[in-house]
């Protein structure tokens, strides 16, 4: 008798099995113990719906759910190859958060001009390729430790806060957990409420569990609301009093440091899927553009139903960043034609003499940009 596979031969029941085996032991393969026919048809049952899981996961793009975010991705750091394997996975948009860049920046006319290209060219750069582009802007923990240039960066903040396409204030929070990031995270938390922004926390790599605990109290104290805060970088040590206490609970997919997409697909198993968020966080560092779309295919492997799936890939994220208006899925699904032939404010373009790509038309493999 077939297993069932996407609409074959139906399993048979116990009843079927029953009939088949009659009086005749069947012996179980693993411990030599007698299986019933009521075991067997469990068993063939079983076996049909991981067959079926695989299909369906074979049936659908890399990401396993046909649209996609990745809510932290710091695309700056990117290739425009990224970008490309990014849409062909189904990823339609990305968040990218102001984060620092690897080493410490020493003037706020560094900020600006870092805040200006992800408020600017990167959003140019990802259309480019198909992949709206948002991002979020906020004064980094790890640089909040420089008492004068976080007062600088903090006057320069709010000319970018009301700025198209941001979407939220972050990724802010603590690193070494000391008065300086506190002071510069409760200003933020402040600046927050006065633009009407959801906020992007980075919680520390040292000492998880109690700066997550810490940055959920101080942003209590402050009177902001849990329903417009994105906690990110959780684990299994910090996902209960997270979700517990009403924030949104995300989850970076770097294998070895924070959150292999195995122990993420058993946290959603786990918790289901409510205010539970995915990202790469992919950066200048071995990261993966491609982590929420990988995540997406094993969970629908693993036999995870497909709104769940949908929703901690794609709809939760939407949900909160699309708070303040600036982020609406009619951005995707009635997209403004690529045409690579655009060119950037001073003449850029993303193309090095290949043929454009214009939507709607045959490119010309003669036509040099």
């Amino acid at each position: 008798m077939p297993i069932p596979s996407n609409g074959g031969v139906a399993a048979p029941d116990a009843a079927t099995i029953e009939e088949m085996f009659g009086e005749r032991s069947v012996a179980c393969p693993c411990c030599g113990g007698t299986l019933t026919p009521s075991m067997l048809a469990q068993l063939v049952a079983d076996a049909g719906r991981m067959e079926q899981a695989r299909d369906a996961a074979a049936r659908l793009p890399v990401g396993g759910s046909g649209m996609l975010i990745d809510p932290h991705a710091h695309m700056i750091a990117r290739t425009t190859d990224d970008y490309e394997a990014m849409a062909r996975a189904g990823i339609v948009a990305v968040i990218e958060p102001a984060f620092w860049l690897g080493q410490l920046r020493t003037s706020v006319g560094s900020f600006i001009d870092y805040f200006s290209t992800i408020t600017g060219f990167e959003r140019y750069r990802a259309g480019q390729f198909g992949i709206r582009h948002y991002c979020a802007i906020g004064l980094n923990p790890k640089e909040a430790n420089n008492a004068a240039l976080a007062d600088a960066v903090l006057d320069v903040l709010p000319r970018y806060l009301g700025k198209e396409g941001v979407v939220a204030l972050g990724e802010i929070g603590y690193d070494e957990q000391t008065p300086a990031e506190d002071r510069v995270l409760r200003a933020q938390i402040e600046l927050a409420k006065e633009f009407d922004l959801p906020i992007m926390i980075h919680t520390p790599h040292r000492d998880k569990k109690q700066g997550t605990t810490r940055t959920m109290n101080v942003l209590e104290e402050c009177g902001f609301d849990p329903a417009r805060c994105v906690i990110d970088h959780n684990n299994e040590e910090t996902v209960d009093e997270v979700l517990a206490r009403g924030y949104w609970c995300a989850f970076t997919i770097y294998p070895s440091t924070k959150m292999g997409n195995e122990r993420l697909s058993e946290i959603v198993a786990r918790h289901g899927p409510e205010r539970i968020i995915v990202d790469s966080a992919c950066d200048w560092g071995v990261s993966d553009p491609l982590a929420v779309a990988k995540s997406a295919r094993l969970m629908a492997r693993r036999g995870l139903p497909a709104d769940v799936i949908h929703q901690v890939v794609y709809a939760n994220a939407l949900a909160v960043y699309g708070l303040n208006g600036e982020m609406s899925a009619a951005h995707w699904q009635e997209p403004v034609p690529v045409d690579q032939r655009v060119l950037y404010n001073n003449g850029n373009s993303v193309l090095r003499g290949q043929a454009p790509r214009i939507d709607g038309q045959a490119a010309d493999d003669d036509v040099i940009v």
